[in-house]
């Protein structure tokens, strides 16, 4: 049997040689060679889409995304940018998709002049796109094509 000193020893190895491997194995491929341990460099800003193209939406309800890049603009409590385009009054003149109706509303369902202090702050749910590679792959698949495909459970 092994004494207290011993056991104590024992589990302090094996503690400082865990957190020695894991320091030096775990890394995942978003973090490169990075250790998990410490903070790597960031990886460079990649340039945002600007078209005037529609995204197509991936579920019923997803925010529209800004197909536009969205640098400089200002956005707090006393001006909107998104506005001077996307508000009522000025998408005649920009060709820009209005903001929502429901961004008219308040939380009790009632119907504002303007747009709702609530939904003001644009980039909460709404986001450019980058120009860029997704950084790890992706499988879904939207109802609609599992529905398509006919078979239980949507296997071909």
């Amino acid at each position: 049997m092994l004494g207290k000193t011993a056991i104590v020893l024992l589990a302090a190895a094996i503690a400082a040689g865990t957190a020695t491997l894991a320091a030096q194995t775990l890394s995942s491929d978003l973090r490169g060679p990075t250790p998990l341990n410490e903070e790597g460099p960031a990886p460079p800003m990649m340039p945002t889409r600007n078209t005037a193209e529609r995204e197509v939406r991936n579920y019923p309800e997803q925010p529209p995304v800004i197909p536009h890049s969205i640098d400089g603009y200002q956005i707090d409590l006393r001006s909107n940018k998104c506005l001077s385009c996307h508000a009522r009054a000025r998408t005649g003149e920009s060709q820009a998709p209005m903001v929502s109706i429901t961004h008219f509303m308040d939380r009790d369902g009632q119907f504002l002049a303007s747009v709702s202090p609530r939904r003001f702050f644009c980039t909460e749910c709404h986001v450019p796109q980058s120009v860029s590679d997704p950084p790890v792959s992706n499988d879904f698949v939207d109802i609609d094509t599992l529905l398509s495909r006919g078979t239980p459970g949507g296997k071909r």
